[in-house]
């Protein structure tokens, strides 16, 4: 399968790159429809992947206060690949987010479902699903929402690194990707080009609490931080606006027969690896 790539120089898209054969990996910025239909013309890909979009550094709070860029690169820069994807007709799977959906879902269970509206309140959260919004209703459309990717690679994006950089962090819990899953639950995606809404996240919750243990069970065993609630990320002016916390059920892969580790069984597995990429200096 003859993949391209568009956005390959980001987190994510390097992990695809150099996870799978067949790639052509455009690390360029996208700018017009025109130039995704030229790589698909030169190229003459099976299928497109769109991992290009725009987070901010060092965090989300970025777009806040870079709504134009942000919208520019989570919004329409989706839309202008699709409008490519459409007119050669190729099937696209584009990278979503789960921090779409803020606290408890309606459903009995607090689950939010690929189908249910979501209620973001953030810039970066908003472009995010205004997105998912237009490309959702096309055909020949996969989109892959993901949650907080945790990586044996060590990464600043990277959720190990994230938490135990912090002096201070907040234990919620969360429905949460293992990258390693993510790209195997993406290759089967674009191979079976399956459409709709999916929701790539390990059964399972984990709290952050989870993490920083096995960090110091695997990696370093004097690793410290101090615990403050999710009120005090706002107040203590750690954060100019609240995170994204949610339960995400992902039916939809299951209707294609695709199953990913429990995020306690992949969690440990991840830190391990991760422990091991620390010790020998692999970092790619």
């Amino acid at each position: 399968m003859k993949i391209l790539l568009l956005g390959a120089k980001g987190f994510v898209g390097k992990r695809c790159a150099n996870a799978w054969d067949g790639v052509i990996a455009y690390e360029d910025r996208i700018t017009s429809s025109e130039q995704v239909e030229d790589l698909i013309s030169q190229h003459n890909p099976d299928v497109v992947l769109n991992a290009a979009g725009v987070r901010g550094k060092p965090n989300v709070d970025w777009c806040e206060d870079n709504q134009i860029e942000t919208m520019v690169g989570n919004t329409v820069l989706p839309i202008l690949v699709a409008k490519a994807c459409a007119k050669t007709q190729t099937y696209l799977l584009h990278i979503g987010s789960g921090c779409i959906f803020y606290g408890d879902s309606s459903h009995e269970d607090k689950t939010w479902r690929e189908e249910d509206f979501a209620n973001p309140s953030v810039i970066y959260s908003r472009s995010k699903y205004a997105a998912d919004l237009v490309l959702s209703t096309l055909p020949q459309v996969g989109i892959a929402r993901i949650r907080m990717p945790i990586d044996w690679v060590p990464s600043p994006n990277n959720m190990i690194d994230k938490l135990t950089s912090f002096s201070k962090v907040i234990d919620v819990e969360n429905s949460v990707t293992v990258v390693e899953d993510m790209l195997a639950v993406f290759y089967e995606l674009l191979e079976k080009k399956a459409t709709g809404v999916f929701h790539v996240t390990n059964p399972g919750l984990l709290k952050h609490r989870d993490i920083i243990q096995l960090y110091q069970k695997f990696v370093n065993p004097d690793h410290t931080n101090e615990w403050i609630t999710d009120e005090d990320l706002v107040k203590k002016g750690l954060s100019l606006k609240g995170r994204s916390n949610n339960v995400l059920s992902s039916k939809n892969l299951e209707a294609y027969g695709i199953e990913m580790r429990d995020v306690h069984i992949a969690m440990e597995d991840t830190m391990k690896k991760y422990s091991a990429a620390l010790t020998s200096g692999r970092i790619s």
